[in-house]
């Protein structure tokens, strides 16, 4: 199997996006998968009671898709994630479509490191996740 090359060039400006609808099915899963069966995710009636008056997505499954866009599109293959900065602004629903986003604001070509900007909009256009990350390319460990 061909592996995907590794960039070794990156320009401030840069952008990469990505746009996935937040299932139920995807929900429970994370929920199943991560331990965090919080009944604000996974129970209607209970989250009916809260101050977002239904269920709400996890945080990290949303911002997950931040990491879905640092590993397969920009930077892509070889980011190595350093740090993730997140603030979470709005809740993500069932069924929202949400698009992530990340942008090149600054690259060290000497030590392979990025900074990026990280955020998540639902299909309202209202930002429900902000951040940064930092990360190295791999090829720039090896070398090291």
């Amino acid at each position: 199997m061909a592996t995907a090359a590794e960039r070794r060039s990156f320009s401030v400006g840069e952008e990469a996006s990505l746009v996935r609808v937040v299932t139920d099915a995807a929900i429970r899963a994370y929920a199943e998968l991560s331990g965090d069966d919080n009944p604000i995710h996974v129970d209607e009636e209970y989250a009916q009671h809260t101050a977002f008056g239904g269920r709400v997505a996890h945080g990290l499954l949303v911002a997950s898709l931040i990491s879905a866009l640092l590993g397969t599109k920009l930077p892509g293959p070889g980011a190595i994630y350093l740090s993730q900065y997140l603030k979470f602004t709005a809740p993500v629903r069932p069924g929202d479509t949400v698009t992530a986003r990340v942008r090149v604001t600054s690259w060290d070509p000497v030590k392979g490191r990025l900074t990026m900007a990280t955020e998540v909009a639902n299909q309202h256009g209202t930002q429900v996740i902000a951040g940064e990350a930092q990360l190295v390319m791999s090829a720039y460990l090896r070398s090291a």
